[in-house]
């Protein structure tokens, strides 16, 4: 191959690999969409052929029949590679910046095929053999590279086999006679949200800017529009749960992300408030999405409701997000902001980017590790906003958090010890800043937040502790801890929701007499966050 050759196919691996990580990892979160499987399956198909080629030009020149192998090689990836191309214009809507990528990459790699099929082919019609060579540095990159891309086809074929384990489900429960809206209907809360609500009979109406790519992944069960216009004022709505915003992780918080942030959130919120004040029948309660953000540096200060708001950006957000939300009391309506905690499952969210180095052995602390951080399981995530739409008794600021806050390098040490894996490395706070900017503060602010007013209301967390979400959400199911048998809270606590609550299938999630923990409970004083000294 020629240097014009191997620099060519060299670009189109770095464009190739930003693409990968930056927009189906980190934006879309490919691997946690059931939606996604058909376009996962193509590009685990891709990444294989890929490795294949890579080492092959890396340290083989092929003669005669295998120079006419390694041309069906590059014919197949051209076929995968449209296939892809109309699976994503059906399935999926491409940021501009993801379909620039694609042009790019179109170019090289349309010139490496002008350039690398015509030698190929006077290959192929020469005797067979097979010859080594060394293209130095460039033999060397290509080899990590095929690496690379044999990993990312094993990891999308194993979530290919996962999310076929999670279908979207076609509920046949009895009407409840409830109609909840629900905005970021197609995002990592939302769309789970969408599934429980449709599971106990609730009519759901999903606003998503896209609503071909809401239609495939929540099914045509839910009433889905793309703008609060479309639905008359006379619409009867019961409940409002608004999860709307732009990923608040991602890329670091230029004024261009900041602004498109904001927008998402508040001016969102204010839109939908105001709308809402016009209805002619009011919905009963308003479910608004807020974050832990709101109090900033905490240090080893314990943070409840009743704490004051602290510095920087997202303290900002979240108390312009919540003022506009709580404005429609002013209508009537009772209001609920959840500061929500950093949200744990294993299909989707933080923790699967979080436990991609560590499942490489490339796991590290952020800081000094001794930051709090303040989380909750995506499934009590859920039977808490559920219980806030269906009780009355909730109203104003909630924290959800779990009740048992963990140490930032305790978390990772945790994560480690599942996953079987060491925990060698630490990040500096000085090199997060310098690359991340302010976002780097959701990673190394401290905070130290309890869910008093959960607690409070009785409401009964069904995992306590960060090292048994972990167990739960990372290990193999086959080698999961026992559960243990036994309710939750006793039968003189405070229900989550209301008696009257309809229950379908024994799912019941307001019945803590038929409910069961997840994982094993430990005793509240066997050194939780707050039982040992800080």
């Amino acid at each position: 191959m020629t240097i014009t050759m191997m620099s060519l196919l060299t670009l189109q691996i770095l464009f190739g690999a930003l693409d990968n990580i930056l927009h189906h990892e980190i934006t879309e979160r490919l691997p946690s969409k059931p939606s996604a499987r058909k376009e996962l399956a193509l590009h685990s198909a891709r990444e294989a052929i890929y490795g294949c080629l890579f080492l092959i030009f890396a340290w083989i020149e092929p003669h005669g029949i295998f120079a006419a192998a390694v041309l069906l090689l590059l014919t197949a990836e051209i076929v995968v590679t449209i296939s892809d191309f109309l699976e994503e214009d059906r399935s999926r809507v491409l940021p501009p910046f993801e379909r620039l990528l694609h042009t790019i990459l179109a170019l090289f790699y349309g010139g490496f095929l002008l350039a690398v099929v015509p030698w190929l082919f006077d290959l192929s019609l020469t005797p067979n053999a097979i010859k080594m060579q060394d293209h130095g540095l460039f033999s060397w990159f290509l080899s990590v590279s095929s690496l690379g891309v044999f990993a990312f086809a094993v990891r999308n074929f194993i979530a290919v086999r996962t999310l076929a384990k999670h279908p979207i489900e076609a509920f046949e429960h009895p009407p409840s006679g409830r109609t909840v809206l629900v905005t970021g209907a197609t995002g990592f809360i939302g769309s789970a949200l969408v599934r429980k609500l449709l599971q106990r009979g609730d009519r759901v109406i999903a606003v998503s800017r896209n609503t071909r790519q809401a239609r495939i992944l929540l099914g045509d069960e839910v009433h889905h529009i793309s703008a609060l216009r479309e639905l008359p004022s006379e619409t009867r709505i019961d409940a409002v749960v608004n999860l709307a915003g732009a990923p608040i992780i991602g890329l670091p918080w230029t004024a261009t992300r900041r602004r498109a942030i904001w927008t998402s959130r508040v001016d969102t919120t204010n839109a939908l408030v105001e709308w809402l004040s016009n209805l002619e029948c009011k919905p009963s309660v308003l479910v608004s999405g807020s974050a832990i953000g709101y109090y900033g540096e905490g240090l080893d200060e314990q943070l409840t409701e009743n704490s004051p708001i602290g510095a920087g950006f997202a303290a900002e957000l979240c108390a312009a997000w919540e003022a506009d939300a709580i404005a429609a009391k002013a209508v009537g309506i009772r209001v609920v902001c959840l500061r929500i905690g950093l949200v744990l499952d294993n299909q989707g969210g933080a923790l699967p980017m979080m436990a991609l180095p560590t499942r490489l052995g490339l796991g590290a602390s952020f800081g000094n590790g001794r930051q709090w951080m303040s989380w909750i399981t995506r499934s009590d995530l859920l039977r808490l906003i559920i219980s806030c739409v269906d009780s009355d008794r909730w109203h104003g600021v909630v924290n959800a958090v779990a009740p048992e806050p963990v140490r930032h390098h305790d978390f990772q040490q945790a994560m480690a010890r599942v996953l079987n894996r060491p925990l060698l490395f630490s990040v500096p706070a000085w090199v997060l800043n310098r690359v991340m900017g302010e976002m780097s503060s959701i990673f190394l602010f401290s905070q130290r937040v309890l869910p008093h007013e959960a607690q409070r209301q009785g409401f009964a967390f069904d995992v306590h502790f960060a090292t048994d979400a972990l167990d739960q959400l990372l290990k193999p199911q086959a080698v999961a801890q026992n559960f243990i048998k036994r309710p939750l809270q006793n039968s003189a606590a405070m229900e989550e929701t209301e008696a009257t609550a309809p229950s379908f299938s024994g799912v019941r999630d307001d019945d803590h007499n038929s409910r069961r923990p997840l994982v094993a409970l430990r005793s509240q004083s066997a050194g939780g966050a707050r039982g040992k000294a800080a």
